[in-house]
């Protein structure tokens, strides 16, 4: 069923399949908005309440007017929907934003699910030559341009015309922008990884950007009892190039969380 949430400034839009048991909040990347869940969701809802939003400017959701941060908006949905504790999985801005909430809220994280995740506070992750050329191409207003870049970048493991990569690509284009200068940066979570408790399993696609699969590896060695799981065919789009093992180690961890 589809909920409108109200955050400080605002609203998203959120989905719940509705159900009992130990709720599965999803994060999306944000290259993408919740509908990067689509191949996934079915095997997720037969068993499982699954709750999945957009964030702000994403999808469905307005695009912010004022300061915000991931982690705030991710606390008001889970009160919306009354999850006092939930198990979160997010794939890359959504692992970042799980990540951090698990860190300042531990007792409300059943388990934690991190999907070519970012993190803050590493910062071989930062590209200033890809920040240029992302830059350039959105202010000369080459939408083509840009998502060819990021096609390259993020989706190198599909073959043309990649029809859903690319639809859900260029769609996302409206958070990336619409969320600068208003999106709060959240307080480093790199040195902290260590302090995670909960469950937690870490997915890396081996064609993803090298610098995301070196900090991905860093991340599972630092997380206490992470299971690594490395997907051959998959690059920064899981959900799309593996749902089926997206599908099993979701599953995987929540049965670990109960």
């Amino acid at each position: 069923m589809e909920q409108t949430v109200a955050v400080t400034g605002g609203e998203i839009r959120a989905d719940d399949s509705g159900g009992d048991g130990l709720p599965l909040v999803l994060l999306h990347p944000g290259i993408a908005d919740s509908r990067v869940w689509d191949p996934v969701l079915p095997a997720l809802t037969a068993r499982h309440r699954v709750i999945r939003y957009d964030a702000r400017g994403f999808g469905g959701s307005p695009p912010p007017t004022g300061p915000y941060t991931q982690s705030a908006d991710l606390e008001r949905v889970l009160d919306h929907f009354g999850a006092d504790r939930a198990v979160l999985v997010g794939s890359s801005m959504g692992g970042r934003t799980a990540i951090g909430f698990a860190l300042s809220e531990p007792d409300r994280v059943a388990a934690l699910g991190l999907l070519v995740p970012g993190v803050s506070g590493y910062p071989e992750l930062e590209s200033p030559e890809l920040t240029e050329q992302i830059v350039r191409l959105a202010t000369a207003g080459d939408m083509d341009g840009l998502l060819a870049l990021f096609r390259r970048t993020f989706a190198a493991a599909g073959s043309d015309p990649d029809t859903r990569a690319a639809e859900l690509i260029r769609a996302s284009f409206q958070g990336v922008f619409s969320s600068y200068g208003h999106e709060q940066p959240e307080p480093p979570a790199f040195e902290r990884l260590r302090e995670l408790g909960m469950p937690c399993s870490l997915l890396l696609g081996e064609q993803d950007m090298p610098q995301v699969v070196a900090c991905n590896e860093a991340m599972a060695a630092r997380i206490p009892g992470c299971r690594l799981v490395r997907v051959p065919e998959s690059d920064h789009l899981p959900t799309l190039r593996a749902p089926e093992t997206v599908a099993r180690v979701i599953t995987d961890l929540i049965e670990r969380a109960e």
